[in-house]
């Protein structure tokens, strides 16, 4: 079964987190419980602030990697857009070419055209095929794309 790139950056960050919170915070705490008085102790409220900041995050983070982990990719169609597809289009008023990508929230980057499925725009070229028009609805005007051709996450394995 083909892994999903998202969860190799989550992993990175929560063994960061977990190693930040092991390691690096009882020392800083230790360090702080130190210098005696702790209720006037800035370093020690700093710590123990930072230690449930990470408590949560790494929390957060694991409850992340295992609804990523629940998606079952041979459920995305293998016939039109879905998470992971790259769709080509071409804008039906200037003729100008653009590409995007459908991806998890945290890989989105729209410099690279990476867009997420939960977005305005990636909402709008969900479920869609080659041939297909569509409408993406922005602040100010609507943009009519022509879906010229669509790599799902299956043809990109």
């Amino acid at each position: 079964m083909k892994r999903l790139p998202v969860l190799d950056k989550l992993e990175e960050d929560l063994k960061e987190s977990q190693r930040e919170l092991q390691v690096e915070i009882p020392q800083a705490i230790l360090t702080a419980r130190e210098h005696g008085d702790l209720s006037e102790n800035a370093e020690f409220k700093a710590a123990k602030e930072r230690q449930m900041f990470l408590e949560s995050r790494v929390s957060l983070l694991q409850k992340r990697i295992r609804d990523i982990l629940a998606v079952d990719i041979n459920r995305i169609p293998k016939d039109r857009s879905g998470l992971g597809s790259t769709l080509k289009l071409k804008d039906l008023d200037s003729g100008k070419e653009t590409e995007y990508q459908l991806v998890f929230s945290e890989e989105v980057n729209p410099d690279e055209g990476k867009i997420s499925t939960v977005s305005p725009v990636g909402k709008s070229l969900m479920g869609k095929q080659a041939g297909d028009e569509v409408t993406i609805p922005l602040p100010d005007r609507k943009i009519e794309y022509e879906v010229l051709k669509v790599i799902t996450i299956h043809d990109d394995s």
